[in-house]
């Protein structure tokens, strides 16, 4: 199952592989919550198995992710102040506005080094640093160096996950044999008590 997507997704072309890993790395800043790690996850298994590499991956995914977080962050620091009183952004409350000064007068550009590890935030913290007025190149290059990290991370994941495909996909296929056990299992046990309990209800009738 999981091998044969790897195998399909070795043949496309690296660059369009490439493309689709940059493209992944720029939209999760700009449309959360996007399934991004996953992406750079399943395209990094390429690298054990394929001529796509390690460096070229990091990269593009990097500098996809920093031109996203700094595209958020010229939407916060010229349209966030109209945004956030118009309430068209729904996902920022007014308790996460108070959040964020103090987070950002305690840790100012730190926040942004790391950004990356904090999942339930890490889509609006670019939002707020244009908010802030912090200085964009600089901004630009936390944000840069910050999923160079993240990213570094999840392609060496990536790249173990290529060197044992077959016994992931060993486990997985158990799994899925295991789960659709339990599951008719479970349907057989729940058709039996409604069964039951109709055949209570119509004797007590």
């Amino acid at each position: 199952m999981f091998e044969d997507i790897i195998s399909y997704i070795s043949t496309l072309d690296p660059t369009l592989v490439y493309a689709a890993l940059f493209f992944s790395g720029f939209i999760e800043n700009i449309f959360p919550p996007s399934p991004s790690d996953l992406v750079v996850i399943v395209g990094s298994t390429l690298v054990a198995k394929t001529t796509i590499g390690f460096v070229p991956i990091l990269i593009v995914t990097s500098v996809g992710s920093a031109l996203g977080f700094i595209v958020m962050y010229y939407v916060g620091k010229f349209l966030g102040e109209t945004l956030i009183r118009s309430g068209k952004l729904k996902f920022i409350k007014e308790k996460d506005m108070d959040k964020s000064d103090i987070w950002f007068n305690k840790y100012g550009y730190n926040l942004i080094l790391i950004n990356r590890f904090l999942p339930g935030t890490r889509a609006v913290i670019s939002f707020f640093c244009g908010l802030h007025r912090l200085k964009a190149p600089k901004t630009f290059f936390f944000a840069a160096i910050s999923s160079l990290v993240w990213n570094a991370i999840l392609i060496t994941l990536g790249f173990f996950l290529g060197q044992n495909i077959d016994l992931i996909d060993k486990y997985l296929n158990t799994y899925s044999n295991v789960a659709g056990i339990i599951v008719v299992v479970i349907v057989i046990i729940l058709l039996i008590r409604f069964y039951l309990k109709k055949k209570k209800r119509n004797e007590t009738d």
